[in-house]
């Protein structure tokens, strides 16, 4: 996570592990009295209102927080008030470099000052938001989550050139987690990604790069909670699996009847760091229907290892249509066992009878988890994935999308302007047991009434033959929920 350079960390050689103690002599004049301090760390989670590490405020309004026994070597931490959006900054109000210090020493106290937070903006220069630009979007501030009666800010990044009235040109879609940090330092607790800023300048160089991005913010104190599907016993999880089904069933066709997207699976990515890489993982695993390219940055693969194993052992194999490529990057200077589980979980998934396509793992021997790490590693992992075809052997995917009309049951179709593609296309869509439903010819512009059908999740596979009869049918399919009839 971070960014840094504020504040004095002055440590004594040497000191006894239970006798570790931090104090923060001096923090900003309007930080509010009623306010709790926390450090988030390495040695947490980066959770930034961990109980655990709260720290006690001295009758001389200083405070004092003195870690325990069982701490690891160097760790890096910085200083909240319970929550990401109110972190330690700089007096610009920029971001700061994690502190850093090392609990394998002797005797140590360790003293340090905050010199600004990040919501209060005390500084002389307040944030200065690198999202203002017509490309970037805010969906909703308080988007419906109703897997989990929560309220989430959803963001939209649209390519350079979008015409909402072109409803010809569709683009590729790329869905993240921690939206917080994926284009504005302002909103960010750690540095920004600078998605926007990266793809408008891929944009530049290649035109066909041009993509959508969606970024979800996360949940607060509900993130750990909300990124994984299992539970971890020291810091909760398991509300995963309601979280993909956000994505995949509320989100997604929201996206979808609203801005111009590709919607088939060939063209359908989901990338994110730590908690966001396992999230990220386990997405793709579960709607492979939905998924086909996967950016996984520093995956927190230990929350829930042994689960994560299990899942994937018990998994079905895939056709060729609907396997998926992974991009894996993680730092040399991370904890112990990020590289090592990488490996080992990446070798899990490329199982003898393959769930994925191909794979790539890039382990950087500077790369630490943090935010300007991801930053930097996220060009060369979307070009990569961008690369990667993900349709049946032979097949070219066809540039076509299908979505349902907001609150009906009419299937639309549109044909992306850039294949050379025209006509129309054969429609078919299959049950969960594989069992054809529904076969139609369409054009595009044209719909196809399902309201016969009853609710639940379909294949839906669009198909056109090519001029040259030899050559195999350019193909894409996809994931189709058909809400209840009201």
């Amino acid at each position: 996570m971070k960014n840094l350079l504020a504040g004095a960390l002055l440590l004594s050689p040497g000191f006894v592990l239970s006798q570790t103690v931090l104090h923060l002599t001096t923090i900003p004049a309007n930080t509010p009295r009623t306010d709790t301090l926390y450090l988030a760390g390495s040695f947490n989670q980066w959770n930034p209102a961990d109980a655990a590490y709260r720290l006690l405020r001295r009758p001389d309004g200083t405070y004092q927080f003195r870690f325990p026994a069982a701490s690891p070597g160097t760790a890096e931490f910085k200083v909240t008030r319970g929550s990401w959006s109110r972190v330690e900054t700089d007096l610009q109000n920029a971001d700061i470099a994690n502190r850093q210090v090392n609990l394998a020493s002797r005797t140590a106290t360790i003293e340090l000052q905050v010199a600004n937070w990040k919501d209060l903006a005390g500084g002389d220069k307040p944030c200065s938001s690198t999202a203002l630009q017509p490309n970037v979007q805010v969906v909703g501030t308080a988007f419906e989550i109703p897997q989990l009666g929560r309220t989430r800010r959803v963001w939209v990044y649209l390519p350079m050139g979008y015409n909402p009235r072109n409803y010809a040109r569709r683009y590729p879609v790329l869905y993240m987690h921690d939206g917080q940090n994926v284009f504005d330092a302002c909103t960010s607790f750690a540095g920004e990604w600078g998605v926007d800023e990266t793809l408008s300048q891929l944009q530049r160089q290649n035109p066909a790069s041009a993509c959508i991005v969606v970024a979800v913010d996360n949940g607060g104190e509900n993130r750990l909670n909300e990124l994984s599907p299992w539970q971890n016993a020291a810091y909760g999880g398991g509300q995963g699996e309601a979280y993909v089904d956000f994505l995949v069933h509320t989100l997604k066709p929201y996206i979808d009847a609203r801005y111009h997207t590709l919607t088939a699976r060939e063209f359908t990515g989901i990338a994110g760091s730590s908690m966001g890489g396992l999230i990220s993982t386990y997405a793709a695993l579960q709607h492979p229907l939905v998924y086909s390219k996967v950016g996984v940055f520093s995956p927190a693969f230990w929350f829930a290892e042994d689960s994560l194993r299990r899942y994937i052992q018990h998994l079905q194999p895939r056709p060729p249509s609907q396997q998926t490529a992974y991009y894996y990057v993680a730092g040399a200077q991370e904890s112990e066992t990020m590289v090592p589980l990488l490996h080992q979980l990446q070798a899990a998934v490329q199982r003898t009878d393959s769930l994925t396509t191909s794979s790539q793992v890039q382990v950087r021997p500077d790369g630490r988890h943090a935010e300007w790490f991801w930053r930097r590693e996220f060009p060369a992992a979307f070009q990569w994935l961008a690369a990667q075809h993900t349709g049946s052997k032979g097949g070219r995917a066809l540039r076509w999308a299908a979505w349902l009309e907001a609150g009906t049951r009419q299937l639309r179709f549109a044909a992306d302007s850039a294949q050379n593609y025209r006509g129309r296309i054969e429609v078919r869509v299959y049950n969960r047991e594989e069992k054809q439903v529904k076969r139609s010819t369409q054009a595009a512009g044209s719909t196809l009434d399902l309201s016969r059908l009853p609710a639940g999740e379909y294949r839906l596979l669009l198909q056109q033959k090519r001029r040259n009869g030899g050559q195999p049918p350019a193909q894409c399919q996809q994931l189709l929920s058909l809400p209840p009839t009201k």
